[in-house]
């Protein structure tokens, strides 16, 4: 089993920084999507009150439950301080999503045992993983 898969298989409670109110922005419909998959969204972004009907915080360490992934939905160069943030509440994942890579911010997460996915999709990568897993389910199509 991949990383991408082990995150999504393991880890439902998805902090999403820089999740837009906007529906027709990217970070929008991943969450959304997520969120109808069973995934518990948390949205997290200082110019927001609430999203997709959640409570906004202003920042990871304002969040008072446990966070498992840390989706980021912000520029390669803005991640290193949400990295830092993720280790400290003890997130279990980091996803940057498509375009974002940041490989300082990865090692120190990765050092601190923090699994990292960069440059990659949570929707595709579900997506992905489920057509995979119904074409394993014995009397599929």
């Amino acid at each position: 089993m991949g990383i991408e898969a082990e995150i999504l298989q393991t880890c439902h409670i998805v902090a999403v920084v820089g999740l837009s109110p906007d529906p027709e922005r990217h970070s929008h419909r991943v969450s959304k999507y997520l969120r109808d998959q069973g995934y518990k969204i948390v949205p997290v972004n200082p110019m927001a009150t609430e999203v997709l009907g959640e409570k906004c915080y202003p920042d990871l360490l304002s969040i008072p439950e446990p966070v498992e992934v840390v989706d980021i939905f912000r520029r390669s160069e803005d991640i290193p301080p949400i990295v830092d943030q993720a280790i400290r509440i003890k997130a279990k994942a980091v996803w940057m999503q498509e375009g974002i890579v940041n490989e300082d911010a990865a090692s120190r997460a990765d050092q601190a045992g923090i699994m990292v996915v960069m440059d990659r999709c949570m929707l595709k990568e579900h997506r992905k993983l489920a057509s995979q897993s119904k074409e394993n389910t014995p009397g599929s199509p």
